[in-house]
């Protein structure tokens, strides 16, 4: 007979590890991993006319920043297309050959397998209420074991990344003093620092898993399980 077990420690699991999933999935999709210098319309000729007026300041806008990500940009609309946005983004590798350097191709198969490990943990903890173990062994444990290896592709992606930061494509947003590990002119983008900030949750969760499975088997859910009871909620 299935038993659906809840308690506080299981049920934050969970939920962390759908966060992270999410977190870091939107992270490697954005183009905001560097954040080039803005540049004007037209280039930055004669005096103060670079930008329109902005409403609230009432001085000359500030140009937008192009981003750049591993597969993906934002650059400034140059007016061809008729579109509103003052910006333009969408991936600029069509296919991953043609992504800008052999670093971020292996950022690229590292966050991507990171990621889909971590997705189908996030999908799995949501049928943990019901399935607490498969073949004698404890899916809580099993998931946070796929969480520590899923940490580790995040780290050697995330590690890996800013060796790239030298190559052409880096170069041409971030400047001529762009190179492995030196930003140049750019700066770190938010998508940069929520892989980051995934990827120690990723940690935190497996070690919280083993937690989980302590209060999902204690001596509490076992007397509410002799009881006949079938759905147990506990603190």
């Amino acid at each position: 007979m299935c038993h659906v077990i809840v308690t506080c420690r299981s049920m934050l699991w969970t939920l962390l590890s759908i966060v992270v999933a999410f977190a870091e999935l939107i992270a490697f999709m954005s183009a905001d991993w560097l954040i080039g210098k803005a540049k004007s319309r037209g280039g930055g000729g004669g005096g103060g006319g670079g930008g329109e007026p902005d409403a609230r300041s009432g001085g000359p806008a500030e140009p937008p920043h192009p981003t750049l990500g591993i597969y993906a940009r934002c650059i400034r609309n140059p007016g061809v297309q008729q579109v509103q946005r003052e910006t333009l983004c969408g991936p600029y590798a069509e296919s991953f050959g043609e992504i800008a350097s052999g670093f971020w191709q292996a950022t690229a198969i590292f966050l991507a397998v990171g990621i889909f490990i971590l997705c189908t943990v996030a999908l799995v903890s949501v049928f943990t209420m019901c399935v607490q173990s498969i073949m004698k062994k404890s899916i809580f444990n099993v998931c946070g074991l796929l969480q520590g290896i899923a940490g580790l592709f995040l780290i050697l992606g995330l590690i890996l990344y800013p060796a790239g930061w030298g190559c052409q494509k880096a170069v041409g947003y971030c400047g001529p003093y762009a190179s492995a590990y030196k930003p140049g002119d750019c700066s770190l983008g938010w998508a940069f620092y929520t892989a980051i900030g995934g990827t120690v949750l990723t940690f935190i969760c497996a070690v919280f898993s083993a937690q989980a499975e302590i209060a999902t088997s204690s001596d509490k859910v076992q007397e509410e399980i002799e009881e006949g009871k079938n759905l147990i909620c506990l603190l």
